[in-house]
């Protein structure tokens, strides 16, 4: 899974601000959908499924997350 990511190509929300505090998020990556903190790219990413974000997006815009 590293070497898939070596080749993530990460972009913020166009809702983030530049206060340092956003998420990136990629998904040009095969089967898979990864976040991590915009202030710490060397940490590891959370690593989720296309459906899983899928989910989690459409919650973020209910209101339900």
């Amino acid at each position: 899974m590293i070497q898939k990511l070596q080749d993530a190509q990460w972009r913020k929300s166009s809702y983030s601000a530049d206060q340092g505090e956003c998420v990136e998020v990629a998904s040009n990556v095969p089967r898979l959908r990864a976040v991590r903190d915009s202030k710490s790219r060397t940490t590891p990413a959370l690593v989720v499924t296309p459906e899983e974000w899928a989910a989690f997006v459409i919650g973020i815009k209910s209101g339900d997350v």
